[in-house]
């Protein structure tokens, strides 16, 4: 008989246990909403990034137009007047810096215009069928790119997956939704459930 009660307090310090850490960690709705993409300025405006892809277009100079990369360094190599910082620079910064550097004693009045053909892409990881990375499309949600990389594996926690947003240091733990949304260069890992 006290065996069996020994074991009922254990079990009821347990449970009380898990109860107490659960009200713990839960926190309130607005606290679980993600976060503004790192991608996005102020004004919610995409801001460049390495492995961007970007068309240029001068207008009356085709040879001075093209396709061209944002490097790992954050630049964009023109023809004519060289590298041009794009990193962290929203479209119309980075017009206004080419047409800038294009007026410096190239071109009289040039009109520039830019536009991302590919975005830099995601990577996801963890407990899915395929990890690794993935082109990213514009309105992309997690759950779109757990869809991508193959679907979960038995092993995944469908409740909740940690993001790092491109840019940060760390990743943030998220509450599993159809909202939650992914911007171009963020790292998606899901997690392993335990029970």
């Amino acid at each position: 008989m006290t065996i069996v009660r020994r074991n009922l307090n254990w079990l009821f310090v347990l449970l009380a246990s898990v109860l107490v850490l659960g009200t713990l960690s839960a926190a309130p709705a607005h606290a679980r909403q993600p976060p503004p993409p790192a991608a996005a300025a102020q004004d919610g405006a995409y801001l460049l990034g390495s492995s961007d892809k970007v068309r240029v277009t001068v207008y009356g100079e085709p040879t001075l137009s093209g396709e061209f990369f944002v490097t790992g360094s954050g630049l964009v190599s023109l023809p004519l007047i060289g590298e041009v910082k794009a990193a962290g620079l929203t479209l119309s910064q980075f017009q206004q810096a080419v047409q800038t550097s294009l007026s410096d004693g190239y071109l009289k009045d040039p009109r520039v215009s830019a536009e991302v053909l590919t975005f830099r892409p995601f990577y996801i990881l963890g407990e899915v069928s395929k990890p690794g990375t993935y082109p990213y499309t514009s309105g992309l949600t997690v759950m779109n790119a757990v869809a991508t990389a193959g679907g979960y594996t038995y092993r995944a926690d469908k409740k909740q997956v940690f993001v790092k947003r491109n840019g940060a240091t760390e990743e943030q733990k998220l509450t599993l939704d159809p909202t939650v949304t992914v911007a171009p260069g963020d790292t998606i890992r899901i997690g392993e459930r335990f029970f």
